[in-house]
């Protein structure tokens, strides 16, 4: 990604607030969808240029194709369901890339593609497990520099004894930001 370029993080939980930061730090005009204000609001203090409600919006696809002028440059469903899977590909600018962070599993694993849009706009689709460790040093120079804020992500802290229950919670997407195990 090239700084001034737009970007689109479709989800804002912990994986789409960290997709948020690290392309803000890198220069890119980010831009972050979810279902909800609050996370909205925290991902505007973390760096997110505009924001898109996906419940009020309508038509998301639209939307960010409106403020970027044409579309995003790369976008990323850190969320993991079909309809933030679509909305990411179909958001895209001719020779645009689509990150698939977010796992899609069971029912939602198949999700639809506007595979005309990827043939005929040239789009890039990647998968991604995280970050490969030989990057590992550049990350850890952005946070030394100030760049990058990772604390800021942290929403909660919990004891051992309690991330069975905040694992079983997972799926219901509370809170803002990333939990951490920090009582032992």
């Amino acid at each position: 990604m090239k700084p001034g370029e737009g970007e689109a993080v479709h989800g804002s939980g912990g994986v789409g607030l960290s997709a948020v930061m690290i392309a803000a730090a890198m220069g890119a005009n980010v831009i972050a969808i979810d279902m909800t204000d609050d996370k909205l609001s925290f991902a505007r203090s973390i760096g997110a240029v505009a924001t898109i409600n996906g419940k009020e919006a309508g038509d998301v696809v639209g939307a960010v194709r409106e403020i970027t002028k044409g579309g995003a440059h790369v976008s990323v469903d850190a969320l993991g369901h079909p309809t933030t899977c679509f909305n990411s590909i179909a958001n895209l600018r001719r020779r645009g890339r689509h990150v698939q962070i977010g796992l899609m599993l069971a029912d939602e694993a198949t999700p639809e593609i506007p595979m005309a849009q990827v043939i005929g706009h040239e789009l890039e689709i990647y998968g991604s497990h995280g970050m490969q460790a030989y990057r590992y040093d550049a990350m850890m120079n952005m946070i030394r520099a100030g760049k990058l804020a990772p604390q800021k992500l942290i929403g909660r802290h919990i004891r051992l004894d309690e991330a069975p229950a905040a694992l079983m919670e997972m799926n219901k997407f509370g809170g803002i930001g990333i939990t951490v195990i920090s009582g032992f």
